[in-house]
């Protein structure tokens, strides 16, 4: 937990943006993996963290922007509680750490929210989750649990994306906490692979680690010899030599920052020419990426920059022609890089998406397009000073959306479709840092660096 200046400030500032009315954050609650005792790892909602910061389940919060009331709702434990789970700090004590001085139990929730609509006051609350929080939304609001979402409030959700948008100092020193993980996560798994394993061998390895050092994952672990599968959550293959692996993970602070980190890697410890050529594509146009991260740059320009750099490198090799420029406004490099350059990173490793990804990355100057691949841009807009973002291009042989395109002769001006069928078993390659946006320009994230060239992949897998 930061100190309690630091929710005061936050909650003060949001006051200040929003101005009037009743401003509701449901907590997380605890939800069952296969019956009611027995449940997942409870993880706090972000935004409810952000503001108020105690990681505990069945809890709500509500602000009085016109009274200048901040009230905590929740339970101490019976004990029932106390026999099971130990003994904890009461409401009252967890309120007082971040700031708070009122508190109430859940009893009087409903009635608390009642009588602010009874009254006319509005009550403005954020798109939610929890399939449970939905339910009780009807018991709170009257909303029926299919639309909570759609009646969420487009005023509180701009002005939460706001804020948690630029990070502070602090924010910044805990991803790179996460990041400090990563960095034993990657250096673990480049040294540990070798051909005859499972997946699942060096997938369970890495989880295990940030289990020891953090909060656990921020996200389930991608990691796959089919590196063309972007969200690949399969482990069971067996690694073989002449395959590449890509392991897409991250890890959480204690405090719940994530990090995101990508890197493909030879399972034999050395690249064959041909991974090598497509790796250093990857590699340059992430390179030239990060060189161009600054405030007021759109982050769809630099994405698009990338796809350039990717469509220039293919042609270079014979899997690509024709002019360039045009090809990826056509949308040609899409076969190969068919998604964004990367998102929004803080408490959520895809940060505050949950309140609406058009939100977040996208703003009334930067419209989504609808062009294959392109379509998929999760921040598109201007950076500004404070934004943690992912830089993560890729180069993938997909051969199922290869057969699709064959057989619609699909750009054939740009495309050399008998040369890529000769890469169809190649897999994917994706490499990933985390950047700040400074006021100048940017600083990549990570107190120390993650092997990423070819040289230093290679050193460090040591084979």
């Amino acid at each position: 937990m930061f100190s309690s200046k630091t929710y005061i400030e936050r909650r003060n500032e949001l006051k200040k943006i929003m101005k009037s009315g009743i401003l509701f954050f449901p907590g997380a609650v605890d939800t069952p993996m296969n019956y009611g005792a027995n449940t997942y790892k409870f993880r706090q909602d972000s935004t409810f963290l952000y503001y108020f910061g105690i990681d505990a389940p069945d809890l709500a919060a509500v602000i009085d922007v016109d009274n200048n009331r901040e009230i905590i709702f929740g339970n101490n434990r019976d004990i029932d509680d106390i026999v099971w789970m130990g003994p904890e700090k009461t409401i009252t004590e967890k309120a007082s750490e971040v700031g708070i001085s009122e508190t109430k139990s859940m009893s009087e929730l409903t009635n608390s929210l009642k009588s602010h609509l009874s009254a006319g006051e509005t009550i403005h609350h954020l798109p939610q989750h929890q399939a449970q929080i939905k339910i009780e939304f009807e018991k709170w609001l009257g909303i029926h649990p299919t639309e909570v979402n759609n009646k969420s409030s487009k005023e509180f959700i701009r002005a939460v994306v706001k804020q948690r948008s630029i990070k502070s100092s602090e924010e910044v020193s805990e991803i790179e906490k996460a990041l400090d993980i990563s960095n034993l996560m990657y250096n673990l798994a480049m040294r540990a692979t070798r051909a005859g394993m499972l997946e699942r061998e060096i997938y369970g390895a890495v989880e295990g680690l940030t289990l020891g050092m953090g909060n656990g994952v921020s996200f389930p672990v991608i990691f796959s010899v089919n590196g063309e599968t972007l969200h690949n959550h399969h482990h069971n293959n067996i690694m073989r030599d002449g395959d590449l692996v890509l392991l897409d993970s991250g890890a959480e602070s204690l405090l719940h920052y994530a990090s995101d980190i990508t890197r493909t890697f030879p399972v034999s410890g050395k690249f064959t020419p041909r991974q090598k050529d497509i790796y250093n594509i990857v590699l340059e146009s992430q390179s030239k990426a990060i060189e161009a991260i600054k405030p007021d740059v759109k982050y769809k320009n630099i994405h698009l920059q990338t796809a350039k750099i990717i469509a220039n490198g293919l042609k270079e090799l014979g899997l690509m022609k024709g002019n360039i420029d045009d090809a990826v406004s056509e949308g040609a490099h899409a076969l190969f890089y068919p998604h964004g350059l990367g998102h929004m990173l803080g408490l959520d490793v895809h940060d505050m998406e949950g309140l609406g990804e058009g939100f977040v990355g996208y703003d009334d100057n930067t419209q989504r397009s609808d062009q294959f691949g392109l379509a998929y841009l999760r921040l598109a807009k201007e950076l500004h000073s404070g934004f943690v973002i992912t830089v993560e291009p890729g180069i993938y042989f997909i051969p199922q959306l290869y057969k699709i395109w064959k057989s619609e002769n699909k750009l054939a001006e740009f495309i050399n479709y008998d040369k890529v069928a000769e890469y169809l078993d190649f897999g994917g390659i994706r490499i990933e840092d985390d950047v700040l946006v400074t006021e100048t320009g940017h600083r990549v994230l990570g107190k120390s660096p993650i092997p990423k060239t070819v040289e230093e992949i290679e050193q460090t897998c040591g084979k």
